[in-house]
């Protein structure tokens, strides 16, 4: 599928899959010099002064596909640790002809505490993601103090960590954090969560997920975390 410019979207060769060598591994200085392994993501897109924006566990990419499709003016990443999903929604943007959108097969909390520079992210999207119920797993959820503290970095002046779980547990885990981060006098302004506008009727953000798992009996939690402007 040619897109102009000489290049083609092609998974394979790279172009919707970060590529090993846009993301070479850390290198061995890293823990003697935690800065050395940064990167600008920004930069693996044709238009690099676009806003920019982090999707966390795209699963099979429906919410990606839909958002970057309304948001052509956006660079979208998405990141999913899982392979077999990364491939299937890289494949999927390969053949929606998205060329604002960039595929990467990584660890999003290791990317954002080693790899991205400083205020460059508009907005991080969480949504659905992994709630390990059981106690001894909870070390593995995403929402801890520690990634707030690099969401609260990664992040513009006015940027937003949007999230958005179905699992009560989980979401009684995430307000406790909330109550540490966000509000009065706390790092994060904290603000309602506004579906987009093209999602369906009773839908919150229309993940593949979402529209399998949730209905009239499962209502989801949705919150902002806002970055102060200023």
């Amino acid at each position: 599928m040619n897109l102009g410019h000489g290049r083609e979207l092609d998974v394979g060769e790279g172009v919707v899959g970060v590529s090993k060598a846009e993301y070479p591994p850390l290198p061995d200085s890293i823990l003697a010099e935690p800065l050395s392994g940064r990167l600008d993501p920004r930069r693996w897109f044709r238009d690099p002064a676009r806003r920019f924006e982090i999707e966390i566990g795209c699963g099979k990419g429906t919410f990606m596909l839909n958002v970057a499709e309304q948001n052509p003016e956006t660079n979208f990443l998405g990141m999913e640790w899982e392979g077999a999903y990364f491939a299937y929604t890289a494949d999927r943007v390969r053949r929606a002809g998205l060329a604002n959108v960039r595929m990467l097969h990584a660890d999003a909390v290791e990317f954002l505490k080693w790899r991205c520079p400083d205020a460059i992210v508009d907005v991080i999207h969480l949504y659905y993601s992994d709630p390990w119920p059981k106690a001894k797993h909870h070390k593995n959820r995403v929402v801890q103090d520690r990634f707030l503290e690099q969401v609260l970095r990664c992040l513009v002046p006015g940027g937003e960590l949007r999230i958005v779980t179905d699992h009560d547990d989980y979401w009684a885990w995430m307000e406790q954090h909330f109550a540490r981060w966000g509000g009065a006098g706390k790092p994060f302004e904290r603000h309602a969560f506004v579906s987009p506008q093209w999602v369906g009727e009773g839908q919150v953000v229309a993940t593949n997920y979402e529209r399998k798992m949730c209905g009239d009996e499962k209502d989801p939690h949705a919150t902002v975390l806002r970055k102060p402007a200023t």
